[in-house]
């Protein structure tokens, strides 16, 4: 009998989509990391690893990567157990739980580029909500509190004008933003966990709500939190609007916000250096596919009740 190839023509839309939209970007992408190509150049010189070089050497670039990793291991944890405990409140809640769901989620639903100039306004030095706020603790029993003795006597930081600040404050607006949405990933991935469960751990002797929690639903909740890990990681990695809202000419003071996406965007298009841009969204992708495969290798050992 002649072989069919008829689910050649279903498979085919789908690969070509993945060819065209995925792989062949990644590919010029690659191939541009090792060249000096500008936009509006009809030639390009092959310059080999001098891009990856200059990202290994470069105090700047140096800095993006501490920018960055500091960015990912602030907010990871705080964003994941943030939006734990919440949806763990929420789904003990018997009233008013639609209500905290939507004040949680606000964050997630508005815009990140609005809610950055808010957030300018919010802690502005002299006028801002924050610094106001901490001045009056001044002449509280606060006051016997380091940071409020310093701030009293000489105010209150520049929370985006000092580098000793900008990071933490913006790794903070970033878990505001962020926890919202794991939250709902562990409320769909709390109703998944079989009540029967709870009332066999309770038989067992499992009486407290922290021995249910660790005897139940931390391990029923092993799928969600890998993915809602994973997804984090790579969203964090992807911050950008935040950044360039508050510092659009540079990263920050003394480079101390240079993160990976921003130097992507100001190499390949403010500067029109498309070679050392590839070469960032290069190690960038790289980190992706990494933090990927782990994600798939947790999943495959059956990180839930067998």
């Amino acid at each position: 009998m002649p072989r069919s190839f008829a689910h050649i023509w279903f498979v085919a839309p789908a690969v070509v989509l993945m060819i065209v939209i995925l792989i062949a970007p990644i590919l010029v992408a690659a191939t541009l990391s090792f060249t000096d190509y500008s936009l509006g150049n009809t030639t390009a010189d092959w310059i080999g690893w001098k891009n990856y070089d200059r990202i290994v050497s470069r105090s700047s670039f140096q800095k993006m990567f501490v920018a960055t990793f500091t960015y990912v291991a602030v907010v990871v944890p705080l964003a994941v157990g943030l939006g734990l405990g919440a949806a763990l409140l929420i789904n003990s809640l018997q009233r008013f739980g639609d209500f905290y769901k939507t004040i949680y989620f606000l964050p997630v639903m508005a815009a990140l580029l609005a809610m950055a100039i808010v957030w300018e306004f919010t802690l502005h030095p002299t006028v801002g909500l924050v610094n106001e706020t901490l001045a009056m603790s001044c002449g509280t029993a606060l006051e016997a509190i380091p940071f409020f003795a310093q701030g009293c006597a000489r105010n209150f930081p520049l929370w985006l004008g000092d580098k000793d600040y900008a990071i933490w404050t913006v790794a903070f607006i970033g878990v505001w933003q962020g926890f919202g949405f794991n939250m709902v990933l562990y409320l769909a991935g709390l109703t998944s966990v079989p009540r029967e469960l709870y009332h066999a751990a309770e038989m067992d002797g499992a009486r407290s709500g922290w021995e249910r929690f660790r005897l139940v639903t931390w391990p029923m909740l092993g799928p969600t939190t890998v993915f809602v890990v994973t997804i984090t990681c790579i969203r964090s990695f992807q911050v950008f609007d935040t950044v360039e809202a508050f510092y659009p000419q540079g990263g920050g003071p003394s480079k101390s916000v240079y993160v990976m996406m921003f130097a992507i965007f100001e190499k390949g298009i403010q500067q029109n250096l498309m070679g050392l841009g590839s070469a960032v969204t290069i190690i960038f992708l790289v980190f992706v596919l990494f933090l990927t495969l782990i994600q798939r290798w947790l999943i495959e050992r059956r990180v839930h009740y067998a």
